[in-house]
């Protein structure tokens, strides 16, 4: 028996592990054999304070400090780059961004690969940061295991009963039994809930791709800055000496153990080639990871409008590292009755009561 389940072991579950395990006892389970296997593994890992809606704004802002306190952040830099027949979405996107305009000379300063006959419109911001993935996910561990949370994997769940006022969730011949049962089940969230008898979200997950490459070059490019094509048409950044290439693809999937489409792939990178002067020769490696949004795009965090003691903690969409700090904040509030330190029109925004009205 224990107080609270988590169900979900990536970066959602594991925070809320760690604020709910001061106050009660808590259990997490995973069906992956480690925590962090799917969307929280394959992360972009950046920290951009304006992404995201008023909402996501608003939990970005709010884990800020956080990060910034813990050395989970580390400075990177974003440059925006756009072709000459995308002025107009250039210049929109910048200003959403809080990006200023530089030359393309200063954009090639920053980094050298850029085409001066592709690139006409450039806009950068150096407050963008890289997040260390794994230092946060293993800080809120340790925080977890260190309040007497136990964590399990290698367990999904299986049937979920409520019977006496508590949770009833097994796995094959194994049970928990719980008196509040939180949601963190990534692009599986929906699912969890229909076995608990909850209504479902509508969350969608969508699949987005990666390919690592060399060094375009043979660049030294650990100080170049995160750059984005205009209306995410491709993303690139540094990661440990090699250069990571996305098509930004947006595809829908169902909840699965996501992989990289070849021709979607192909494409994404065709699109980053026509903006470089540095071809693609090669792709050490590929993967791809579901990013599973709420239908309006903000989280999901709070009680269910019916079900007694069932908490939602879903809908990260790509904004589950840099808001998780707030985030799991507000869903121990929530569960322990305090005050919220988020404001009430957050608290609602985030509520999944929104979807009931």
């Amino acid at each position: 028996m224990t107080d609270i389940l988590v169900i979900g072991g990536g970066i959602a579950g594991v925070s809320a592990a760690a604020r709910l395990s001061h106050s009660a006892s808590v259990t997490l389970i995973e069906a992956e054999e480690a925590l962090g296997y799917h969307a929280s593994g394959r992360s972009a890992a950046a920290f951009i304070e304006d992404y995201g809606n008023a909402t996501v704004r608003a939990l970005n802002s709010a884990s800020a400090a956080f990060l910034h306190e813990n050395d989970i952040l580390s400075s990177r830099g974003m440059l925006l780059v756009g072709r000459p027949d995308e002025a107009e979405d250039h210049a929109n996107e910048a200003r959403a961004f809080g990006l200023d305009r530089i030359s393309v000379t200063e954009a090639r300063g920053l980094i050298p690969i850029l085409s001066p006959q592709h690139v006409a419109h450039a806009a950068y911001r150096p407050d963008m940061f890289d997040l260390d993935t794994d230092r946060l996910l293993q800080a809120f561990r340790r925080q977890a295991l260190d309040a007497g949370a136990r964590f399990e994997t290698g367990v999904r769940a299986e049937a979920i009963t409520r019977d006496g006022g508590r949770w009833q969730v097994t796995s094959g011949e194994r049970e928990w039994s719980a008196d509040i049962l939180i949601n963190a089940g990534g692009a599986w969230a929906d699912d969890i809930a229909r076995m608990a008898g909850a209504a479902p979200i509508g969350l969608q997950p969508f699949r987005r791709s990666i390919a690592r490459l060399p060094a375009p070059g043979s660049h030294d490019v650990t100080g170049w800055p995160f750059v984005d094509g205009v209306n995410e048409a491709w993303y690139a950044k540094p990661d440990a000496g090699k250069w990571l290439v996305s098509p930004s693809e947006e595809d829908p999937s169902k909840p699965m153990d996501a992989w990289p489409d070849d021709m979607v792939l192909a494409e994404g990178l065709a699109r980053y080639e026509e903006m470089v002067t540095e071809p693609v020769t090669r792709v050490e490696h590929s993967w791809a990871g579901l990013r599973t949004f709420a239908p309006d795009r903000a989280l999901v965090i709070g009680r269910d409008p019916v079900q007694m003691g069932f908490y939602w903690c879903a809908g990260q969409g790509g904004y589950g590292f840099q808001t998780c700090v707030a985030a799991s904040a507000l869903l121990a509030e929530l569960v322990e009755g305090a005050a919220t330190t988020l404001d009430q029109t957050t608290v609602a925004a985030l509520s999944p009561t929104r979807f009931s009205q």
